[in-house]
């Protein structure tokens, strides 16, 4: 496995972990509370959905179009 492979893996999982800990935010009692007073999310909520969906993603694309094998002359 190439090394920007490796690291496309390792972004997915940073992402995946950043945008469940958000959805999990948006849940809660605060977050919920906040919106119904403000009809909006949090700064941090946004940022952990924003963030974790753009690493997600960014890391798929590494993954899948990045690091073929090199041939050697």
């Amino acid at each position: 496995m190439s090394v920007v492979r490796l690291l496309g893996v390792m972004l997915a999982i940073a992402g995946a972990v950043l945008l469940w800990s958000g959805l999990k935010a948006r849940d809660s009692l605060a977050e919920r509370a906040t919106e119904l007073i403000t009809g909006r999310n949090t700064d941090q909520t946004t940022l952990y959905l924003a963030g974790g969906g753009a690493a997600l993603v960014g890391g798929l694309v590494m993954v899948l179009a990045g690091g073929g094998r090199r041939r050697r002359r």
